[in-house]
């Protein structure tokens, strides 16, 4: 029997039933849809509402539904129209009359507002410990590889030297601020709406403190037409997603390429790789593209979303139904490109003396040729012209600029002299940058610390 069907006189048609139910994907919430359920019908039993028997063999039936979901012995019945019209049917059915009571003082606008913001709280803190694993296997390779010299890249072409570890932290700064992006999406969907009825709250004395408490919420939402209709939290938390797949496609990008053999600066696990069906030599790096590819799901879900709320009025409306899949998808693809990022790059191969001898190729040392000419007297826009014309010629006689003579540097400028040798090799050019941020193992040294301490109170919260 539908929840609904007092007034309604003809049976929905087949296909819009079918259409309009959302028990295939919403079933998820049984556990968020139970608890929130448990917790009112304390509510409403404290409050001398509905009898504190029925309150009583409410939550004992809920429990039971519960247990008995989780142990496979209960199965969702696919014609239920959702997971709230499920679980309430199911109580009625084991335990009479007093079940009915339970819908007392709340609407499903509430009850879906209130299964999805608890939704969103335990996939956040799932996912936020994703990334903190992320985040530690970033800084256990970084500090390997501290020392280990490679080229830096603007426009994918070489630029200056860095080292591998500078490089991976480069990556670790943008998870932490995705770890943070999550953090702040939680404190806003950390707001318990319950009570706020259909749009209008209720006429039943209810203590929304109460549920409040028991739900753990940090707070009460403050207007009942903004709670049934905000799906924000859902927005904020598929666009820090989408962020966070951003940042895992450009860290797979630069695998991709890293890996072919025009590069050869990282070699994939065989755990992480696959090979080709006709061409025996191949390995490949799937698991890369795959999470590159698998970025447009995110992005899809987050305008699907936007999309889907662009032009709702006041309060709830069925197009909201939407929200699930779109949440769900990106969740769970999120979660399982966070998990095979990390085992991937944790187990690759960085071939690091490939890095360093491309670190010496394309000229990435003239920067700091400039930079000798500054420290000399000269001005940088000349020192800049100067070492230009000096790339020029190193280009047309084919050779790096530390092989050129003395007199071949003195040929472009008088201001050169001996001294300018051991100001361009490679290992200076990264030693010399140890400003906060550079690369030079002094620099480093500050990110590490900063960065232990960082995931020190990631621990601390957590615990």
């Amino acid at each position: 029997m539908k929840l609904w069907g007092g007034m309604f006189s003809e049976e929905t048609n087949e296909q819009a039933s079918s259409f309009h139910s959302s028990i295939g994907f919403d079933k998820r919430l049984y556990r968020q849809d139970i608890t929130g359920s448990i917790a009112h019908a304390q509510m409403l039993g404290k409050q001398g509402i509905i009898p504190t028997a029925d309150a009583a063999a409410i939550v004992s039936g809920l429990e039971g539904i519960l247990a008995d979901v989780e142990t496979g012995k209960l199965q969702f019945d696919p014609q239920a129209e959702d997971i709230h019209s499920f679980v309430e049917s199911e109580l009625i059915s084991r335990i009479g009359d007093a079940g009915r009571r339970l819908h007392t003082g709340r609407s499903r606008n509430d009850q879906v507002a209130l299964d999805m913001r608890m939704y969103v709280k335990s996939q956040v803190d799932e996912i936020s410990c994703l990334l903190a694993d992320l985040l530690n296997v970033l800084l256990q390779l970084a500090k390997t590889h501290v020392g280990d010299i490679m080229p830096g890249f603007t426009h994918l072409q070489k630029a200056q030297p860095i080292t591998l570890g500078h490089h991976l932290m480069a990556y670790f700064q943008m998870f932490k601020r995705d770890y943070g992006r999550l953090a702040d999406c939680r404190v806003r969907a950390d707001e318990m709406p319950l009570g706020s009825g259909a749009l209008a709250s209720t006429t039943y004395p209810i203590d929304r403190e109460y549920v409040r408490e028991q739900l753990g919420f940090a707070k009460l939402t403050e207007n009942s037409l903004d709670a049934v209709s905000d799906r924000d939290f859902c927005i904020e938390l598929v666009s820090a997603l989408s962020i966070i797949m951003m940042h895992l496609s450009r860290f797979c990008e630069e695998v991709i390429f890293w890996s072919t053999d025009a590069f050869g600066f990282i070699e994939m696990s065989d755990a992480y790789a696959t090979g080709s069906s006709i061409m025996p030599q191949k390995k490949n790096p799937d698991m890369a593209e795959l999470i590159r590819g698998k970025t447009g799901r995110v992005y899809g879900s987050l305008m699907g979303l936007l999309t889907m709320m662009k032009s709702l009025p006041l309060a709830y409306n069925k197009d909201m139904q939407e929200d699930k899949e779109a949440v769900f998808g990106a969740v769970d693809t999120a979660k399982e490109c966070l998990a095979v990022f990390c085992g991937m790059i944790e187990s690759a191969k960085f071939n690091t003396q490939a890095m360093l001898y491309s670190a010496g190729g394309g000229y990435t040392n003239a920067t700091d040729a400039a930079d000798w000419l500054v420290k000399q007297g000269v001005t940088f826009r000349d020192a800049h012209h100067i070492t230009g014309k000096l790339v020029l010629y190193a280009v047309e006689n084919n050779k790096p600029i530390h092989q050129l003579t003395l007199d071949e540097f003195k040929a472009i400028s008088d201001v050169f002299d001996e001294s300018i040798f051991d100001a361009i090799t490679i290992q200076a050019c990264v030693s010399a940058r140890s400003a906060t941020g550079g690369p030079a193992q002094s620099a480093m040294a500050e990110a590490f610390e900063s960065a232990e301490e960082y995931l020190k109170c990631l621990k601390r919260s957590k615990g």
